[in-house]
């Protein structure tokens, strides 16, 4: 007889954004993910959340620790035990640091994929010494975060229930990506509140906005100090909030008189009447807010671009007020990841061998130092770790020395929960990196393409089997209940436990005394006077009551105390204190199109859900969008086959003619390999498809102040091919 279905709730972490959803289990195993049984939340549920049974079911899914036996990639293997594999893993990783030094350890996660780790990962890697911790948010949101912290020391979050103008730039949240943002912009729009989207493309935002700028991709810092121009000249700024709480106000104002509207709308391709009305429309809102957007995350003015949203949230006077963008802080009854990090506990000199310590240091520890005094001040600790993105090392940094031991030898690297392989730019340098190590360790649900390059693969848990309470990374001061449902594999492990066993072993017990996921949870809410138990006896959410204009008593965490329009911190880096414009590489005749890449699929989620069926099924092979007027001249159609080349590497793809995308233009999707092909092409097919091979790293590619790569309008050029033979049917017949 069939045991009676049981039902918890959960917070999914197939994506990023952590919806609360509810886990059904029949027989001691998931049978479906369904939608929350709050009004509020039943609508956060998209196609990925629904698979969830689908993928923590997954025959392919790993339950057993494995050994390399094969050379390197060549995806052979031993299974063992999990205590022999931490065993070894503690032995090798001891031989690495004796002979190159601790920095010689770099790690690679992502939070959402490993919601149990709770900084304990930066906890381990301070006690040893390694200041090389890399994340996918050092291109995404992170980044963001840290560069915010500049201009006011904190990453704000939209008041989305009040707000009455939202300003998209890029970002394109759908029913089936970023699902609660995409309801609560229609929620807002129902309100009447007006959105405003600036994208090359007609995105599906775009189709439904006030105003669509199609501004040319890469170009959103002359947007914004276009915006500003409008803003100054007619004086629509918050007079008092500047001169109360800015500072470089005057020196702003003369940068911006260096991009009249004329010379916007020459750089962007958008009408200047459009560009003005679109300042006007934002200026004038009665609260009006800027979500974070992985466009401006991912372009070489990414900083200034950034620098250049948190400097329009400032002067319009929609700085942590009611309908504009809150200033959270930490939450007093949750012990912050920026306390369990221990960053303390890594010494000056181990943080400045930090790799982009020196030359691109906005979201390393160079910068954390700077601010660390008043971080602690404002928000009651030195070191804030805002969505996993400050105190982190540059990846193009550590894969290049991992592949040169330039300035000196990485030569063990982690990846937790995360497919690094494909994950950073210059995909060829990132393979060269890994097959130079002495020492892989994956910690993973399958076995990605990074895993095969791996000396030991570690199965993980995945969220219906673990307790957790979900803090959105400090971003929001909201906590949010998700219960164990089922048992994991017996073989498989948490990363806190990976984390915490390797710990023991390496001699830092008494820095790791929570023996399980339970018990770091229970320290975590101690502040409160609660366990995990009692929370989620009592409650799914919670959340502290917004306090508004907190700056009125402690300030901002910057080194003025104020919001700096002209940052300090940059002057001092030598860097420019002052937003700018700067135009990404040059179309050729050889190289015509504007690419950009990065596009997410609603399908998947990074590198992720390829071997999913459900999922796999919405979207079998990856599709280059092309506008017919480009298609055309190229000689192609719908469901062509082409190389997409650029100066550095080349993908194969079909193509989708798309009305909606912009002339010259080429959108790449994110994160294409073939699980199928596993045992046909090297690591899967990791080089036919992924957009990572298309971008290079080098310097001319970067943005100056964080080092992120211009993903946003590099150039490119199609060329139409036959059908490839080595795909499957499913991959070419989809």
């Amino acid at each position: 007889m069939s045991e009676a279905t049981n039902t918890t709730y959960s917070v999914c972490t197939i994506c990023d954004i952590g919806c609360q959803l509810r886990t059904e289990v029949a027989d001691g195993k998931v049978k479906r993910v369904i939608a929350h049984d709050n009004p509020m939340l039943a609508g956060n549920i998209c196609y990925k959340g629904i698979a969830a049974a689908d993928i923590h079911n997954h025959a392919d899914r790993l339950k057993v620790p494995l050994k390399r036996v094969g050379e390197r990639g060549e995806d052979k293997w031993q299974e063992i035990s999990y205590e022999q594999a931490m065993d070894e893993i503690a032995e090798r990783l001891g031989k690495v640091v004796a002979e190159h030094g601790p920095e010689a350890l770099a790690v690679s996660t992502s939070g959402w994929n490993t919601q149990s780790t709770h900084s304990t990962d930066r906890r381990f890697m301070n006690l040893l010494g390694s200041p090389n911790w890399i994340s996918g948010v050092a291109l995404c949101a992170g980044n963001t975060a840290a560069v915010n912290k500049l201009t006011y020391g904190w990453f704000p979050m939209p008041d989305w229930s009040s707000t009455n103008c939202i300003v998209l730039f890029g970002h394109n949240p759908r029913k089936h990506s970023w699902t609660p943002i995409f309801n609560s912009i229609n929620a807002a729009r129902n309100r009447g509140a007006k959105v405003i989207v600036l994208d090359p493309r007609v995105s599906d935002q775009a189709e439904t906005a006030d105003l669509h700028l199609r501004l040319r991709t890469g170009t959103d810092a002359a947007m914004c100090l276009g915006w500003l121009k409008v803003i100054f000249d007619e004086e629509l700024y918050d007079k008092d909030f500047v001169a109360s709480w800015c500072t470089g106000f005057e020196q702003l104002r003369q940068r911006v008189d260096e991009y009249p509207l004329e010379r916007v709308e020459e750089i962007t391709g958008v009408d200047r009447e459009l560009i003005a009305e679109a300042a006007r429309m934002y200026a004038s809102a009665n609260g009006a807010v800027i979500p974070w957007t992985p466009i401006t995350d991912q372009q070489i003015s990414s900083t200034s671009a950034i620098r250049l949203h948190s400097i329009l949230r400032a002067v319009t006077g929609n700085l942590d007020v009611v309908g504009g963008e809150t200033l959270g802080g930490f939450n007093p009854n949750y012990i912050p990841e920026s306390e369990i990090g221990m960053h303390d506990a890594l010494s000056d000199e181990q943080k400045a061998k930090q790799l982009g310590f020196d030359d691109h240091p906005v979201f390393t520890y160079r910068v954390a130092e700077k601010l660390k005094k008043e971080t602690e001040k404002v928000w009651g600790y030195p070191y804030a770790d805002l969505v996993m993105g400050c105190q982190m090392a540059n990846p193009t940094n550590v894969f290049r020395a991992m592949a040169n031991s330039d300035p000196y030898p990485i030569k063990a690297f982690f990846a937790l929960g995360n497919n690094a392989l494909m994950s950073y730019p210059n995909q060829h340098q990132v393979l060269k990196g890994m097959m130079n190590q002495d020492l892989i360790v994956a910690h993973e649900i399958f076995m990605t393409p990074t895993a095969m390059l791996a000396d030991y693969v570690l199965p993980g848990d995945v969220f219906t089997e673990r307790n957790h309470i979900a803090d959105s990374w400090s971003w929001t001061t909201r906590l949010t209940l998700s219960q164990k449902a089922v048992e994991p594999p017996p073989e498989a492990s948490s990363t806190y436990e990976f984390w915490h066993d390797l710990a023991h072993r390496m001699g830092f017990s008494e820095q790791f005394p929570w023996k399980t996921l339970d018990d770091i949870l229970d320290y975590r809410l101690s502040r409160s006077g609660r366990t995990f138990e009692e929370f989620a006896n009592t409650t799914i959410m919670e959340a502290p009551k917004p306090e508004f204009r907190k700056y009125k008593k402690r300030g901002f965490a910057t080194p003025s105390g104020k919001v700096e329009l002209y940052s300090s911190i940059l002057k001092d880096l030598g860097f420019d204190p002052l937003p700018y414009h700067r135009e990404g590489p040059a179309i050729s005749d050889d190289y015509p199109y504007r690419v950009f890449t990065g596009v997410r699929e609603d399908s998947f989620f990074q590198t992720g859900q390829r071997n999913i069926k459900v999922l796999r099924d919405r979207a079998p092979s990856p599709k280059l969008f092309l506008h017919p007027e480009d298609a055309a001249r190229e000689n192609v159609q719908d469901h062509d086959w082409v190389r997409l080349e650029t100066a550095h590497g080349a993908v194969t793809a079909k193509i989708l003619v798309q009305e909606s995308m912009k002339s010259g233009h080429i959108r790449v999707p994110h994160g294409w390999w073939y699980p199928e092909l596993r045992s046909s092409e090297h690591l899967a097919g990791a080089f036919i498809s992924s957009d990572a091979v298309l971008c290079s790293d080098e310097e001319e590619f970067l943005d100056y102040e964080q080092g992120v790569p211009h993903f946003k309008g590099f150039p490119g050029r199609i060329v139409k091919i036959d059908t490839p033979q080595n795909l499957s049917e499913q991959t070419l017949n989809g």
